[in-house]
């Protein structure tokens, strides 16, 4: 799988959406059907306001938002800074060398919104050299489908960028001891396990479970805490917004910045629904369930 991306990644982008439109996308939507009844499950239970007409427009859009997601991950695999800087767009990141300074660590809360594959560009960008730069990922179950995605990543942030789940707290126990200056991109809308849903509310007209991890980990650390804002003004394009949540973790209440990413990624979904991965089966898990 590296070596396809490494070959189709000599491709244009307009190329690579060209092959998408026309190949890519009928056979995940048409033939395949790749998760159709998830996500139309989804949209139903999440806009039951929409008709069906509007709720189909959007699935279709999703669809091939996904589809222009591969084609980007595959361009950005030879991309240069200066094509990255075209495409991708950062505001208020000049705020985190401030918060990082006063408080050593600045945590990225986001969601699969717009091309999250590209959103640790918003991490790399700064001009302070001693300021490290990590996003925590976990290991795909395909072995090649993961290698494949490290060896994208790597090329885009650096070889030591990527910190694996299960070995976090040892890392961030090891910066504070450093008394490093850093920035820690967490993914936080994924659904938790059924042993591992601490937080329920209501999102997306739904009751929902949230990962707490980034706000156990701001409070235990003293980090700042911001939400990654994602819009897509037209196709391949993307601003990430850095937006503060608390500079003073440790002293906010039970729940309070969980409840403050979920409010936050339901109101940037709403503004731009077929962005979202609504082919993941978020609601799979209910209170009950163990």
């Amino acid at each position: 799988m590296k070596f396809c991306i490494s070959i189709l990644s000599l491709l244009p982008l307009k190329v690579l959406y060209f092959l998408g439109d026309f190949f890519t996308y009928p056979l995940i939507y048409y033939i395949l059907g790749y998760r159709k009844k998830i996500v139309r499950k989804n949209l139903r239970l999440s806009f039951p306001d929409k008709s069906d007409k509007e709720r189909k427009i959007i699935e279709k859009r999703y669809y091939h938002h996904l589809v222009d997601i591969f084609a980007e991950v595959i361009w950005s695999y030879r991309a240069s800074e200066e094509d990255m800087l075209k495409h991708f767009t950062s505001v208020n990141v000049d705020k985190v060398e401030q918060w990082a300074q006063s408080k050593g660590g600045v945590i990225f809360m986001l969601g699969h919104l717009g091309n999250w594959e590209w959103t640790a560009e918003v991490q790399h960008r700064f001009t302070q050299q001693n300021m490290q730069h990590y996003n925590v990922y976990r290991k795909l179950k395909n072995n090649d489908a993961d290698r494949a995605m490290t060896a994208v990543r790597e090329k885009r942030s650096g070889l030591n960028s990527g910190i694996e789940k299960n070995s976090l707290l040892r890392q961030l126990v090891l910066l504070k001891k450093k008394d490093a200056h850093f920035t820690l991109g967490l993914i936080s809308d994924q659904k938790p396990s059924p042993r591992n849903a601490h937080y329920w509310t209501t999102f997306l007209n739904q009751d929902t479970s949230f990962l707490d991890g980034g706000e156990l980990l701001a409070k235990k650390f003293d980090y700042v805490v911001t939400y990654v804002h994602m819009t897509s003004p037209k196709r391949g394009h993307y601003i990430a917004r850095v937006d503060l949540i608390t500079d003073d973790a440790p002293n906010t209440p039970d729940n309070y910045i969980t409840e403050q990413f979920a409010r936050r990624l339901e109101a940037n979904i709403v503004e731009q629904p077929e962005q979202w991965l609504w082919s993941h089966n978020r609601w799979k898990w209910n209170r009950n369930s163990k």
